[in-house]
């Protein structure tokens, strides 16, 4: 599909300059960009490259002398990448999903509930009092469980597992390989375990061999509850509550290769990024950003607005508004004055040596 430059400016609610008739079929960087494409110049460095391609057209900053560039329409973007995810959702076309009222033959539906408007693609199941709402794509390779309920405008991609019991919003996006409802690791033994004897001292016990050591399982009955406009990355987990639901609250983004475990409460609005572990029962507030590799220790509670950088061990309940960062969990500035005064140790010499 083609696009002129002043129907991507409406609909980015942005200004366009010089022949805003233009049409342009897809977005590129500068350097490779063809006269078809809309180049993205939202830098310096990406201004410069301007010259290495052959775009007609480009996205820029506010006070950029476009027609010096050689340009021949330009739209002016105060906050750049509020404009790229604009334009990056008009210009994806979901190839990967069939037509409209489209269900493969090799799907099996078993009498579900679909809406009007849905498509679901080869070799997916949805079991029989599934529901799945109106404007639905559901991939291949799907499977979805008894009891489990999907909003309208839901986009479920290939390979996506959801269980049983698990009721999904209006407009939730999962990606393929997620892994919804699923069991959560919960067990008992028939005494005291040494993991209850190392967490009620502290480490301060030896622990010795329990005259009842098997592992009995807690099933999972509390199932799964995803707010609306919800995204859960690809290959990530969201274990099912024992008891009550698992809740992840409206407009959180789940990155890839995240896990929620069992009875965890997600606030509204929340970013948690890729490889992030959310042990059992904790309690995060709303948009809260948790970066990469973040770790939560279970039963924890986590209040609004809180940041976390990159590898963050957080093992204490921390207050609204914190900015954290390290293993264990500090107060960002104070965490970098840390290592910055680890690394300034004098080396001495090992006597002997």
């Amino acid at each position: 599909m083609s696009y002129t430059i002043e129907h991507i400016a409406t609909s980015l609610g942005a200004q366009a300059h010089g022949d805003v008739s233009l049409c342009i079929t897809g977005a590129a960087e500068p350097a490779s960009a063809g006269p078809d494409d809309l180049a993205l110049a939202l830098s310096p460095a990406f201004l410069a490259d301007l010259a290495k391609g052959r775009a007609r057209a480009a996205v820029i900053l506010p006070d950029t002398d476009w027609q010096s560039l050689g340009l021949q329409a330009a739209i002016i973007a105060p906050r750049g990448r509020l404009a790229m995810a604009g334009l990056t959702q008009l210009l994806d076309q979901h190839p990967a999903f069939p037509a409209s009222h489209n269900i493969h033959a090799s799907a099996v539906t078993d009498g579900a509930t679909i809406g009007a408007q849905c498509s679901v693609g080869p070799f997916t199941h949805i079991a029989a009092t599934a529901q799945i709402g109106e404007g639905s794509r559901i991939g291949s390779h799907v499977s979805i469980g008894a009891g489990s309920a999907i909003g309208a405008g839901a986009t479920v991609h290939s390979g996506a597992r959801i269980g049983c019991n698990v009721r999904i919003g209006r407009g939730v996006v999962i990606q393929s390989g997620a892994v919804i409802g699923s069991d959560g690791f919960s067990f008992v033994t028939d005494g005291v375990s040494g993991p209850e004897t190392a967490k009620a001292t502290g480490g301060a016990t030896r622990l010795e061999a329990p005259e009842h050591g098997a592992w009995h399982k807690l099933h999972s009955l509390g199932g799964v509850d995803i707010g609306d406009d919800v995204e859960i990355g690809a290959n990530s987990t969201i274990d099912a509550g024992t008891i009550r639901a698992t809740r992840v609250g409206r407009g959180t983004k789940i990155d890839n290769l995240v896990h929620i475990g069992h009875n965890v409460e997600v606030g509204e609005d929340c970013l948690l990024c890729g490889c992030t572990g959310i042990a059992g029962s904790v309690v995060i507030g709303n948009r809260v950003v948790l970066g990469g590799a973040t770790a939560v220790g279970d039963h924890h509670r986590i209040g609004d607005d809180v940041v976390s950088g990159l590898g963050t061990m957080i093992m204490s309940n921390v207050p609204a508004g914190k900015v954290l960062l390290g293993y264990p969990a500090m107060r960002m500035d104070q965490s970098i004055d840390s290592y910055k005064a680890l690394r300034r140790l004098a080396r001495k010499p090992i006597s002997g040596k």
